[in-house]
C-alpha cells in the first residue's frame, strides 16, 4: 500500500521560532504529539510532547519564551507519497521513529504518517513488529 492511502493528510508545521507554549497549544488542540519545524520554505527538525516535557519543563525553562529551534530534534527523517507503507515501516524501525513527515515529489509536506496510521494500514504481524521495534526497552 502506497503511504499516500494511509498517512493523515494536511499536516501542519511551524516556523523556528514558533515558542513551544503555542506548539503545546496546538498540540492539544489537533490532539497530536509531533509537528515539524521549518525555516526559509525547509523543514529542519521535528518537535515532540516528549521534547517539551524532556527539554523544557523538566529543564525548567519557560515554554512562553523558548522556541522551536531550541529544543526540537534536528534534521528530519521523512518519507514520499509513492513509498509503500513497508517502505516506511523499515525506515521506522531503522531509525527508532514513531512518526514521519510525509513529502510530495515537490518536497512539501502533506501528511503525517503515524504508527496508528501503520497498524489500521498493514497486518497485525508487521504492524507489532514495528511497535515492538521503536517500543523497544531502553537498558
Amino acid at each position: 500500500m502506497k503511504i499516500s492511502k494511509a498517512m493523515h493528510e494536511h499536516a501542519d508545521w511551524v516556523s523556528a521560532d514558533t515558542s513551544v507554549s503555542d506548539i503545546a497549544n496546538l498540540m492539544e488542540k489537533d490532539d497530536i504529539g509531533a509537528v515539524p519545524v521549518g525555516k526559509d520554505d525547509k523543514l529542519i527538525g521535528m518537535i515532540t510532547d516528549r521534547d517539551i516535557a524532556l527539554r523544557v519543563v523538566a529543564a525548567g525553562r519557560d515554554p512562553k519564551t523558548t522556541t522551536a529551534k531550541d529544543v526540537m530534534t534536528e534534521g528530519i527523517v521523512y518519507c514520499r507519497t509513492n513509498e509503500t507503507v513497508e517502505d516506511a515501516i523499515h525506515l521506522m524501525d531503522q531509525k527508532k521513529i514513531r512518526r514521519l513527515p510525509v513529502l510530495d515529489d515537490n518536497k512539501r509536506l502533506v501528511g503525517m504518517l503515524s504508527l496508528g496510521d501503520v497498524a489500521h494500514s498493514v497486518g497485525r504481524d508487521l504492524s507489532g513488529e514495528l511497535l515492538h521495534a521503536v517500543a523497544d526497552h531502553h537498558a
